[in-house]
């Protein structure tokens, strides 16, 4: 084996492997959000989260992202999606892709859990859900303007649609 291909082997990244009762937990009212990739495996280009909403969870108020792409696969249950003024229920087996600028939001209306694999592609915006988490873990309350503030440090604003 020459040095270089010795090298090369050597600087190979690492497999990352995480199991069921793995991964970051995040906990925002009615959601648990488990990440399962953070960006640290993948060069920041890739952030995958499993979410559960309970039944009745409203999501976020509708918004846009400036710079990352956000895919959600539904696992189970149902999960109402609203881009502009369209809804969309997606069930189990169903994928949504936004891309930038694409406003949207979603929702549990059912009286069932429903659980969705979200992706981020770069990864940025997993930090916004560890801020506020952060925010209601010091007890502050999560009003409107603070989820706007926080939205706009991970390019992230509402949509003036249906903010």
């Amino acid at each position: 084996m020459t040095e270089e291909a010795k090298a090369s082997e050597q600087q190979a990244p690492a497999v990352s492997v995480v199991g069921p009762r793995d991964g970051e937990t995040i906990v925002l009212g009615t959601t648990r959000m488990r990440v399962l990739e953070d960006g640290s495996h993948t060069g920041h280009r890739l952030a995958i989260a499993e979410s559960v909403l309970a039944p009745h969870t409203q999501g976020p108020p509708q918004h846009r992202h400036a710079r990352h792409d956000e895919g959600f696969y539904i696992l189970s249950g149902t999960v109402r999606f609203t881009v502009g003024d369209e809804d969309h229920d997606a069930s189990a087996g169903t994928l949504v892709m936004v891309p930038p600028g694409a406003p949207h939001t979603f929702a549990n209306l059912s009286d069932q859990p429903a659980v969705m694999l979200s992706t981020f592609t770069p990864d940025l915006y997993v930090q916004y859900f560890r801020d506020l988490q952060d925010v209601l873990a010091d007890g502050r309350q999560l009003t409107p303007q603070a989820n706007i503030d926080t939205m706009n440090r991970y390019a992230t604003e509402p949509a003036t649609e249906r903010a």
